[in-house]
């Protein structure tokens, strides 16, 4: 079954792409949710609308997508947490923490889903933590756990 994808589907293929599937994915969980439509002679107009606007949107978001690296690569952002006296912390900095502190201190909007931390941040002192902000832009942003008052 040829298939026009209304929005991305993850593993399948891009808004705009026209892409084969199975009969029954097509017909019992793309189309009935919106996600495609069934692939006609006027449907590849249309497939080549929804790719130029994708490719456009692309470029503006990864355009943005830079401008925070920009701010965020230098920066160093303080993360305070409970900590005992050997400077372990009691639980763990979460990414949700690290976006709160972004947010607070250069007032930049992170979404906690674009950062991942490889191992959890458990002690005090300088931690990586990375971020995903597009496809084409990850990066590094320094944070500093400090013992809370």
């Amino acid at each position: 079954m040829k298939l026009l994808l209304r929005s991305d589907v993850a593993g399948l293929g891009l808004k705009g792409d026209v892409v084969e599937v199975a009969d029954g994915y097509g017909r019992n969980y793309l189309v009935p949710r919106g996600m495609a439509i069934l692939a006609s002679g006027g449907v590849e107009r249309q497939a080549s609308a929804m790719r130029r606007s994708r490719k456009v949107r692309d470029t503006a978001d990864r355009s943005a997508a830079e401008d925070i690296a920009r701010v965020l690569v230098p920066a160093v952002i303080t993360v305070s947490a409970r900590a005992g006296a050997e400077g372990k912390l009691f639980g763990s900095v979460t990414t949700s923490e690290v976006a709160d502190a972004v947010r607070e201190q250069l007032g930049i909007e992170l979404d906690r889903r674009l950062l991942h931390v490889d191992e959890p941040i458990r002690e005090l002192g300088t931690h990586g933590v990375q971020a995903r902000l597009h496809t084409d832009v990850q990066f590094q942003i320094s944070i500093e756990v400090v013992a809370a008052d």
